[in-house]
């Protein structure tokens, strides 16, 4: 594990995403860096896409959609 230096907005940002996601900053920030990477390798694929793709790789999957008719 390494030290990694970056912005102070970045760092800013990290923070305030760590509300909503209910991570650590590292995990947050790993979690970006992560998303960011398999976008690069992954041009074609979508934000949504790679989640999914991810998602499956790990053995996770949703459950079925219910639409209620109204």
């Amino acid at each position: 594990m390494g030290i990694v230096n970056i912005e102070e907005e970045l760092h800013d940002q990290l923070r305030r995403a760590t509300k909503v996601s209910c991570r650590s900053i590292n995990a947050q920030a790993a979690y970006w860096i992560k998303i960011g990477m398999l976008s690069e390798l992954n041009p074609t694929l979508s934000f949504n896409e790679i989640i999914e793709r991810e998602l499956h790789a790990a053995g996770v999957s949703a459950p079925p959609l219910v639409l209620s008719a109204a």
